[in-house]
């Protein structure tokens, strides 16, 4: 039986993920993995938040959310860097983050080889079910 996986649903919105063993799409919502169409999810572009032992960092508008070398693993915030709060108590280390440029609170965090969502800013985390080999890049998409 042949089946074909279509991680571009209407109004879904997915993650682009790239692993040392290739590029995956992860449907947020359903917790679906399939290929990736494109050969490496992109990189972050740089972004200099002014902070010590930031990872990656990722902005939409005035939310900028930061992966940090530290305990709890992000900082976020909401007025352009002006003042953080730190976020992600119990995840595990991190390596890069996303958030939707349509939607500042849909936040992607990725450790080693799991994904975490928030839809709520950054303040709640929840792992999706999916593990992925080691990460390395991770994108948002609508």
């Amino acid at each position: 039986m042949l089946i074909v996986w279509e991680p571009l649903r209407q109004g879904a919105v997915n993650a682009l993920v790239g692993t040392v063993d290739g590029v995956y799409v992860v449907d947020l919502e359903t917790d679906e993995v399939g290929p990736a169409e494109e050969e490496a999810a992109p990189p972050a572009p740089p972004l200099d938040v002014g902070l010590p032992r930031v990872l990656a960092a990722a902005q939409a508008g005035s939310t900028i959310v930061a992966a940090v070398d530290m305990r709890p693993p992000l900082v976020v915030s909401h007025d352009a860097g002006r003042t953080w709060r730190e976020s992600g108590r119990g995840l595990p280390a991190g390596r890069t983050v996303a958030i939707a440029g349509e939607d500042p609170d849909l936040m992607l965090f990725a450790a080693r080889n799991r994904l975490y969502v928030s839809r709520d800013g950054g303040r709640f985390w929840t792992a999706l079910a999916v593990e992925l080999p080691e990460i390395e890049t991770l994108a948002l998409r609508a």
